[in-house]
């Protein structure tokens, strides 16, 4: 058995350097899937999450919503050899994004960023966010008074006085420029 050697040659690689150029305030428009409860369409003039909406259908809602909204990219943010990354903050609790009609994939956990380089463009953008949250809001909604019953479990916790689950994009929706020092 060999022992390690410390004299071995090393390789230092310095940590890029990331610089917030820019952000995606909204206004938002987000649907709604049919037969789940929530309007077809809502406007957010600003990201929270849909326990604070004053509509019970997205306030209640558990499922697949999608955020759309367009953005106008700088070209100072495009600089040759840095990425340019979208950081969406929060999310409850997945997100699947696309820019200008290109999937840039499923974000699951913390931090939210996805790389956008190969699809932002100079000038406007087109922003698409499918945003999934968890069940018990829907179960919760569906305990309170007059509420139509839509969702069914074999497994049931919850009240009608459950707190509800932060659910949403709720941001704040940020680009970045990443460069290699």
């Amino acid at each position: 058995m060999t022992e390690p050697r410390a004299s071995e040659p090393g390789r230092l690689i310095k940590e890029p350097v990331s610089e917030v150029v820019g952000s995606v305030p909204g206004p938002w428009e987000v649907s709604f899937p049919a037969n789940h409860g929530a309007p077809p369409n809502a406007h957010f003039a600003e990201l929270s999450s849909w326990t604070a909406n004053s509509d019970p259908g997205v306030k209640y809602f558990s499922g697949t919503a999608t955020y759309s909204t367009t953005f106008t990219a700088n070209s100072s943010w495009m600089e040759k050899g840095a990425r340019v990354q979208l950081n969406l903050g929060d999310v409850k609790d997945l997100a699947e994004v696309t820019l200008n009609g290109r999937q840039l994939g499923i974000l699951w956990k913390h931090p939210f960023v996805a790389d956008v380089t190969g699809a932002l463009h100079r000038g406007k953008n087109q922003l698409e966010v499918k945003v999934t949250n968890v069940w018990p809001n829907r179960i919760i909604g569906d305990k309170q008074p007059g509420a139509q019953r839509i969702a069914y479990s074999t497994f049931d916790p919850y009240k009608a006085d459950s707190p509800l689950l932060p659910s949403g994009l709720l941001g704040p929706v940020t680009l970045s420029r990443v460069r290699q020092p």
